[in-house]
């Protein structure tokens, strides 16, 4: 599956970040500055610009230029403008850290996504991050220990089931005012997240060292 990009002004860490043909770059504003110290240049560059500052402009990049008061993220335009073209997979990178508001309004807009059937991760330093809805995934392979933490997004989500966590589940209801999902452990390198009707947020460290 052909992958959308999206790099924004966060905590920046370049793994993964591997663009093949067909995958599309978006550079969200400040995001720019990492993906060019990386040698990649963006498919576009869309946003405020408002973290860019006097920053020179990429020349052959088209860019989409919104206004600062705007009824959405860079990050949420960038996905928007993916989903528009396409894309059903979707990757973050730079889109942790800082300020804690703007990281809540990415794991809201990956929710939005997800509900709309995409795929959506988001890559941090020492975490990964996905939004699961009505589905099943089989999260990537970490040692035992690594701590993995299931969140609920929205009033509830029904019919959770995990395998190969110390703490599992199975058909259980999480709710978003009870945090039950935090906090929990490979017990083998794989691991199972399913959940039958609802969206799930999911982080999973890189080790059992957090």
């Amino acid at each position: 599956m052909k992958i959308c990009y999206i790099a924004g002004a966060g905590e920046f860490t370049p793994r993964d970040l591997q663009p093949k043909d067909g995958d599309f770059v978006i550079a969200a504003d400040g995001g720019l500055r990492a993906l060019e110290k990386m040698n990649i240049k963006p498919d576009l560059l869309i946003g405020d610009l408002d973290s860019l500052g006097d920053h020179p402009l990429p020349g052959g990049v088209p860019l989409e230029k919104h206004p600062v008061e705007k009824d959405d993220t860079d990050t949420g335009i960038a996905l928007a403008q993916g989903y528009a073209m396409g894309y059903r997979a979707f990757v973050l990178c730079g889109c942790a850290g800082g300020r804690i508001d703007h990281l809540l309004a990415n794991f809201q807009s990956m929710a939005r996504y997800s509900k709309m059937g995409a795929s959506v991760r988001l890559i941090a330093p020492e975490y990964d991050a996905y939004a699961l809805t009505n589905s099943s995934m089989t999260l990537p392979h970490r040692p035992e220990g690594t701590t993995v933490s299931i969140f609920c997004h929205g009033d509830k989500a029904e019919g959770v089931t995990l395998q190969g966590l110390y703490y599992p589940l199975e058909g259980y209801t999480l709710t978003s005012d009870h945090p039950l999902g935090v906090s929990n452990q490979h017990t083998s390198e794989t691991a199972v997240v399913s959940v039958q009707s609802g969206t799930l947020l999911i982080v999973q460290y890189l080790s059992k060292e957090v």
